[in-house]
């Protein structure tokens, strides 16, 4: 039976020792209380002009936050910019702009962790965004993320099953992204490669030049595509037994998951970044006409498919949907566990508006599943949703127009 618990080697803190003192305390010069349970390791939010969130400071009390509210009135913007602080990027939107205020030409979010860290982050209208951590502003963004990574699982997830399979990559991406940070360029990076040669495409140059430039642009794309196949493999390998493993524990032995990586370069799948390159740039070269005639790229890693197999059957097209909602569960509760063995710190788990979409012996499995080893930020409309179990350590907030009730 699988278990979420402090992986081996990791720091441990003695009872009643204290929190570090931040090295630059924030400005209202709040600190850490030395009595507050490990398992808090997000102390401090202040959010700015964040979407409909005009100004909120809250202090982080007890390892459960439960966030109520009507639908509308902010609670998934709060645990978006968590995601944000916490991994750079958002499962809900991918442009800035939208996620600043209307009528504000810039938002912040900031933090406060257990490692006495300032973590801020700005997006601005123009001129993009910045990192600081400890009030210095950093050259790369990535540096914004450490020990403090997050786990999201919202209603939406549950779509991930039975969805398009660019909702199955976006969320395999998530992983590699908690796991290697440093992914979010090579998608960025492959994402300009993929415009840049989609625009080629349709170029009306003469044969002769547009082929030596997509011979140079195949090349780049095999290199960064490779890199990203690699990547999205390697995770799935390590991710397959733990979310095997919750999956037995959740739905029975009767279902057995298996997760496949199915890549349209038709390389066997390795670890090894050579054949992947080899097999890309391959399939470029044979997709070439007709990519050529529909003014569009064919191959690489925006096409390919994760399939999620139950009893070798696809899970999309013969799993009920209590078997689809039981799978994207253990798919969850791998990755939790995936996280903490690779970062040797319990990861945040955001749960938005989830809760009422399981069952109450669902609940209680992820309940357990969490225990007391992980700080949960929960959102829900009404306090009614959450068990007794989930309310018994939990710090309630509710939110009314991005404001918070008192």
């Amino acid at each position: 039976m699988p278990t979420i618990g402090a992986p081996a080697g990791a720091p441990q803190r003695r009872p009643g020792s204290a929190v570090r003192i931040p090295r630059n305390p924030s400005p209202d010069g709040v600190t850490l209380a030395a009595d507050r349970p490990r398992t808090i390791r997000l102390h401090r939010l202040d959010f700015r002009h964040f979407r409909n969130i005009d100004g909120l400071e809250l202090t982080l009390e007890a390892p459960r936050l439960l966030v109520i509210g009507s639908n509308g009135q902010g609670k998934s913007n709060l645990l978006e910019g968590v995601e944000l602080l916490t991994s750079l990027r958002s499962h809900r939107c991918s442009c800035d702009r939208d996620l600043i205020g209307h009528g504000h030409p810039s938002c912040r979010l900031s933090a406060l962790t257990d490692e006495g860290d300032s973590l801020q982050l700005q997006l601005r209208r123009s001129g993009g965004r910045q990192a600081l951590r400890n009030g210095r502003l950093l050259e790369r963004q990535l540096d914004l993320i450490g020990p403090l990574r997050c786990v999201g699982f919202s209603a939406l997830d549950l779509d991930l099953v039975r969805g398009e399979p660019a909702l199955r990559r976006q969320w395999l991406d998530r992983v590699v992204l908690q796991l290697e940070p440093v992914y979010g360029a090579l998608l960025s990076r492959y994402g300009r490669l993929l415009r840049q040669r989609s625009q080629l495409l349709r170029r009306g140059l003469a044969a002769d030049q547009r082929h030596d430039l997509l011979d140079a642009f195949d090349q780049q794309m095999a290199l960064v595509g490779a890199r990203l196949h690699r990547r999205r493999q390697r995770a799935l390998w390590r991710l397959e037994p733990l979310a095997v493993a919750w999956q037995e524990r959740i739905g029975g032995a009767g279902e057995p998951l298996r997760l496949d990586y199915l890549s349209g370069t038709g390389a066997d799948p390795s670890d090894e970044e050579g054949p992947w390159r080899e097999a890309l740039e391959e399939q470029l070269r044979r997709q070439r006409p007709e990519e050529e005639r529909l003014g569009q790229c064919q191959v690489g890693p925006h096409r390919d498919e994760v399939a999620l197999m139950l009893g070798g059957r696809p899970a999309r097209r013969y799993g009920s949907a209590g078997q689809q909602r039981t799978l994207v569960l253990a798919l969850k509760l791998g990755e939790l566990e995936l996280v903490q063995q690779v970062v040797g710190q319990p990861p945040l788990l955001l749960l938005d508006d989830v809760l009422a979409e399981l069952d109450p012996r669902r609940q209680q499995l992820l309940l357990e599943a969490v225990g007391d080893g992980h700080q949960c930020l929960v959102s829900a409309t009404h306090l009614e949703a959450f068990s007794s179990g989930w309310q018994a350590r939990g710090q309630v907030v509710e939110l009314r127009g991005g404001t918070r009730v008192d």
